[in-house]
């Protein structure tokens, strides 16, 4: 059996992150009906412009279904967890979370990343705590959220093989 860390990456550790770092991670997503619909219904949002196509047409937010912000959000963090979490103990909170432009059916996300600070973990010296901010930008290049995550993250010195 693989130890855990011969699982994950040997750049993401606590070490390896320094405060004005920025990343654009590989990866984007496209955000289909199925992840809208889904986690919409699941969580009980019946707003309008999730449900119903002929809600928005013609309005300033674009025509079609707009996709629940929560889920813009969460695909945007998840675009960052290969680079960002793969030495993460725990997450410690989500701040400052803006949506900035609707999102809709088929479009694609982007994420990217800006190291805010790095320090030492208070009772902990086998990790430290980063505070990343994440943004999603949309196919055009058009910012469609942003927020700040708060992550403790292993150090290399103690979990490294």
């Amino acid at each position: 059996m693989a130890a855990p860390s011969d699982l994950t990456g040997s750049n993401n550790y606590f070490e390896d992150f320094t405060v004005g770092q920025r990343m654009r991670h590989a990866r984007s997503a496209t955000i289909d009906e199925v992840e809208n619909n889904y986690i919409s219904k699941q969580v009980m949002n019946t707003a309008q412009s999730h449900w119903n196509e002929e809600y928005l047409a013609g309005s300033p937010l674009g025509d079609g279904r707009l996709v629940f912000g929560l889920i813009t959000g969460s695909m945007t963090v998840g675009l960052t967890s290969q680079d960002t979490a793969e030495n993460a103990l725990c997450e410690l909170g989500l701040d400052a979370v803006r949506f900035k432009k609707p999102v809709h059916h088929g479009d694609t996300i982007t994420a990217y990343t800006e190291v805010l600070e790095a320090s030492d973990a208070p009772d902990r010296d086998d990790a430290g705590i980063v505070r990343f901010k994440h943004w999603g930008r949309n196919q055009h290049g058009d910012v469609v959220c942003e927020l700040e995550r708060l992550v403790l993250i292993k150090r290399a010195s103690h979990w490294q093989a």
